[in-house]
């Protein structure tokens, strides 16, 4: 009888485990992120009174005779399944759909979380509000360009610090659209005033003259030309680049009034102003054509900006962090990282909703948000937690049940224990 003594109390003991897990569940029913536990039994040793013996002659086997000792806690499995996300319209706040884990520092180590609650510190660092611990991903260059085969150390931080950064953008291509009149004299002429930018941000206005159109088209037609114009660039009354420049070429159209080399080479260079250098803009026609009608030529676009500051940014599905700037000009700053593992179930718990890697889970596979397998990230949402409350409660009565069942065990034992002690009187 102590053996079912024994096993009541064993089982007691186990149920209580179990408690401590659906209660905690319950208690963090509202935390971000959270993943629920589940507690799973298995039998203790079993105590056998007879072995089994085979089959004779004269006589069929025998089953051994055995009984348990009572029930162990076999492990805590963690509920790895997606939690809902909930729109929170604040652009820090991140949350990943499918597989993978955002990555912390406290600069002497890296943790792992699905919590995206993050916002920027004084520094500029994107941070975890609830620790502290900075979000570590890839920054960008000068020039927005990112290479994420560089690998991520605690130091990795990714800092957005608005009004603090500025840039600027020079100017490297022009597209011109428009017509140019096909009634147009040999004399008549038309300009196009487009302001384009230095390595510093200086302004330079560039005057486009059209003019010399020439019918039969002059210089060296391409097959199919009916006419041609002459184009010059002028800064000020300094010419700084024309259709008799370098490879540059005329402008040749065709009797539909098509431009037949829309590929021309329109190079113009700019002059050294103060401490910017002399830089080049690449001038597209594509857009042009010639047909009877008033001159519209006019700019298109120009890929320059002139100094601006930070004043936003917006992150991508792919963890790319999108700078918004007050000259108009949008430039990656970084991207975050996301690791994944071959076991997430082998994470060991830190608190604050934090994760370690364990020998069980496998070595964080590091890489971009949408690659390899990697979630997406999902800006202005936070994942919820996943525990199902019915399912929790219904656990509750079964575990409840359960452990009054084993108290019973353990009253019953010890009234049988009484009446044998009371046989003697």
């Amino acid at each position: 009888m102590l053996q079912a003594l024994l096993s009541g109390v064993a089982s007691i003991k186990a149920q209580q485990t179990r408690m401590n897990v659906i209660g905690n569940n319950l208690a963090n029913v509202n935390t971000t992120a959270y993943k629920g536990t589940r507690a799973t039994f298995q039998e203790m040793i079993a105590q056998t009174i007879r072995g089994a013996s085979g089959p004779r002659d004269s006589l069929g086997g025998t089953n051994p005779i055995q009984f348990g000792l009572g029930v162990l806690v076999a492990g805590t499995d963690t509920n790895n399944e997606q939690g809902s996300l909930q729109a929170t319209n604040r652009p820090s706040d991140l949350a990943i759909q499918g597989n993978g884990f955002f990555m912390l520092s406290n600069s002497d180590r890296v943790a792992y979380t699905r919590d995206g609650g993050f916002d920027l510190d004084a520094n500029g660092m994107l941070v975890q509000r609830a620790t502290g611990e900075r979000l570590v991903g890839w920054s960008s260059n000068a020039t927005g360009a990112i290479d994420t085969s560089q690998p991520i150390t605690p130091t990795s931080y990714i800092s957005i610090p608005l009004g603090s950064l500025d840039a600027v953008q020079a100017t490297t291509d022009v597209q011109l659209k428009g017509n140019l009149n096909a009634s147009a004299g040999a004399s008549e002429t038309w300009e196009v005033v487009t302001r384009v930018y230095d390595t510093l941000g200086g302004s330079h206005d560039i005057r486009m003259e059209f003019a010399n159109r020439s019918t039969p088209p002059g210089g060296t037609p391409p097959t199919g030309a009916t006419s041609s114009w002459e184009w010059t660039a002028y800064e000020g009354t300094t010419v700084v680049g024309s259709s008799t420049t370098g490879t540059n070429e005329r402008l040749y159209f065709d009797q539909n009034g098509n431009l037949l080399n829309p590929t021309v080479a329109g190079a113009i260079s700019i002059p050294a102003t103060g401490a910017a250098g002399t830089f080049d803009v690449n001038i597209d026609f594509e857009r042009l054509s010639q047909l009877n009608g008033e001159n519209t030529v006019s700019t298109f676009s120009q890929n320059g900006f002139p100094p601006g500051s930070l004043q936003g940014f917006s992150i991508g599905a792919d963890g790319s962090i999108n700078g918004l700037f007050t000259n108009g000009l949008t430039r990656i700053l970084g991207q975050i990282g996301m690791a994944i593992f071959s076991n997430p179930g082998g994470l060991e718990r830190m608190g604050s909703n934090l994760w370690r890697n364990t020998d069980n889970s496998g070595i964080p596979v590091i890489g971009a948000p949408s690659t390899g397998g990697r979630g997406s990230i999902n800006s202005g949402f936070l994942e919820q937690s996943n525990v199902d409350i019915g399912n929790e409660f219904t656990e509750l009565i079964v575990t409840q049940r359960g452990f009054q069942a084993n108290t019973r065990v353990v009253t019953t034992v010890d009234e049988m224990l009484q009446e044998l002690i009371n046989m003697k009187r």
